[in-house]
């Protein structure tokens, strides 16, 4: 008797022990994931912001991923678990696991769109900016005075990437060199063209404004030709987008009218895997199209 009133106090003990140290374990490695994801994956976006001006401190950027992603696991645990079964709640802790990694990875993907937009803009801007420059050459101006006259001028993001550009030659960087770091910060093929032009006038004696000029009818003949191949692509991507969308949009209509037939979709490991091989699939589709649709010019 002694032993079994013993063993009814240490089974329940050892249980809290190994509860104890499983949770202990789990939060060490969150708290480590936590900090290595600070130190690597928001310090690298905060970095790539502060490209774009955007100054953001690599705290906030963990706070927010962080708790996106817990309020997309919970969101997912949520949806998967409801229907009340032990196997929908191992899938709604496996659909919020992959839903919190996609909100962890997300800073990445949003910044790569940051970046594009901001170099279309960028490039749009450029072509009046050559012209600007190069009628400021023609009146007598020197090329740090015309830049100058177009960072007064010029909305962002041509007047910030200009301005750091002033910035480092007043503060003693060689000018070949600050135009080589200008060209690397923006990543832009056409100002591209401009910086090699204006390093061969430097050594050949070259007339700059007549340069700046052809540049800019160049830049804008190509920006025209490539607006006409995305007004000729656009149906593509506009069924593309509608025929990716239509088994999302029929999935959410069945789960609405028909949850029972939606089980088992979140309930079963072959209905799991389905929806991961359907997601698959549609970026694959996506991917293809986006791939053929895209034309260099």
């Amino acid at each position: 008797m002694p032993d079994s009133a013993h063993m009814q106090w240490l089974i329940p003990a050892l249980y809290f022990l190994s509860f104890a140290g499983l949770a202990y374990a789990f939060m060490a490695a969150l708290r480590e994931g936590a900090e290595s994801y600070k130190n690597v994956v928001s310090g690298r976006a905060s970095r790539d912001l502060a490209d774009l001006f955007f100054f953001v401190p690599p705290e906030r950027i963990g706070e927010i991923a962080w708790t996106a992603a817990a309020a997309l696991f919970l969101l997912f645990f949520l949806m998967a678990g409801s229907f009340g079964t032990a196997s929908g709640v191992g899938q709604g802790v496996f659909a919020g696991l992959l839903a919190a990694g996609l909100a962890l990875a997300s800073p990445r993907f949003i910044i790569r769109w940051l970046r594009t937009r901001r170099l279309y803009k960028f490039n749009d801007q450029l072509v009046d900016a050559l012209m600007t420059m190069s009628g400021a050459l023609k009146a007598g101006s020197s090329i740090n005075q015309a830049i100058e006259h177009v960072v007064r001028q010029s909305p962002p993001p041509l007047s910030q990437e200009f301005g750091f550009f002033l910035h480092q030659v007043r503060v003693g960087v060689k000018f070949e060199e600050a135009l080589r770091n200008l060209e690397k910060s923006v990543g832009s093929e056409d100002l591209c063209l401009m910086v090699c032009s204006i390093e061969i006038a430097r050594q050949t004696g070259g007339n700059l404004a007549d340069v700046f000029e052809k540049i800019s009818a160049t830049i804008r003949e190509r920006t025209r030709i490539q607006a006409r191949i995305r007004a000729l692509t656009s149906q593509g991507r506009m069924q593309g987008i509608v025929i990716g969308l239509m088994p999302v949009a029929l999935a959410l209509v069945m789960l609405v009218l028909e949850p029972n037939l939606m089980r088992a979709f979140f309930s079963s490991f072959a209905g799991m895997a389905v929806v991961v091989l359907v997601i698959l699939m549609e970026t694959a589709g996506g991917l293809l199209i986006r791939k053929i649709i895209n034309i260099d010019v």
